[in-house]
């Protein structure tokens, strides 16, 4: 699962994989480990080992036609949580969340209420921006970092 290797400064860094999260869709780890914080690649939607995404609506081309923030952000919250894990962390360990969404005007108000459902007890700083697109033809993309025990 991890691999550790020391980088220049000689301070401890350990790279995360694991099949139980969606594939990367580039050359970068899940997550990598420096010192006692855990810092996650961008995590979407996708289901893992499979290009699945949830709440995604195609016609007979394969062209979007909809999508549901819902079911896309109940999937990246487990997304995340499957990787903070396999890494050593939890969701209570969680201090930073950037959240990128490709429609903030119409997704916005449900992400929100979705988001609060899973950070009533663990409060992490939390950034959200509006993107263009994203890699796949997902809505929601969260970049996070915890600390580790």
């Amino acid at each position: 699962m991890g691999k550790i290797k020391r980088n220049e400064s000689e301070a401890m860094t350990e790279d995360f994989q694991t099949d139980n999260a969606p594939r990367p869709v580039g050359l970068y780890p899940h997550a990598k480990r420096v010192g006692k914080f855990l810092f996650l690649s961008g995590v979407g939607p996708r289901k893992p080992n499979s290009d699945i995404i949830p709440g995604v609506k195609s016609d007979e081309s394969g062209n979007i036609i909809s999508h549901d923030i819902e079911a896309q952000c109940h999937s990246v919250f487990e997304n995340v949580r499957i990787i903070l894990e396999e890494a050593g962390s939890s969701w209570i360990n969680l201090v930073d969340v950037t959240v990128f969404l490709t429609d903030m005007e119409n997704d916005f108000e449900i992400y929100n209420r979705v988001y609060a459902d899973y950070f009533k007890k663990n409060q992490p700083c939390r950034t959200t921006v509006e993107v263009s697109s994203l890699p796949t033809p997902i809505a929601i993309e969260l970049k996070c970092i915890a600390t580790v025990d």
